[in-house]
């Protein structure tokens, strides 16, 4: 299995996660403002990954995987005020931020080595 489809199916796993966590702090009344944005960012990612799956060009599958980053850092700081907040369990805290982590990492590598083939080929 190659890393796209690794990051493929690990970003759509934590979506899950993401919704599930959505669900339970909906029902214990929580910040609805960081709930929404938890789970807006949180499921944007494999959405984000899917689209650049399906890209025309490799620039466009970049600006994809690109944003796919940018959602997971986005939503790694809204575990964090979750968190911080009390909002989020620790054992709860950790496990998402270790999966969303291991998701950007991924995305960090398969940004940086397509921006690099890119450039090579006199396109970027």
């Amino acid at each position: 299995m190659d890393t796209n489809q690794t990051v493929a199916k690990k970003s759509k796993q934590f979506a899950i996660h993401v919704m599930k966590l959505v669900e339970h702090l909906r029902k214990n009344k929580r910040p609805y403002f960081i709930i929404d944005q938890v789970g807006r960012s949180g499921t944007s990612i494999g959405a984000n990954v899917m689209e650049a799956e399906h890209a025309i060009t490799q620039k466009e599958f970049l600006q994809k995987m690109y944003i796919a980053y940018k959602e997971s850092n986005e939503t790694l700081y809204w575990l964090e005020l979750l968190f911080e907040s009390g909002y989020v369990a620790p054992e709860g805290y950790q496990r998402l931020y270790t999966e969303c982590n291991e998701i950007e990492k991924m995305l960090s590598a398969i940004t940086k080595t397509m921006a690099e083939k890119i450039k090579r080929s006199g396109a970027l």
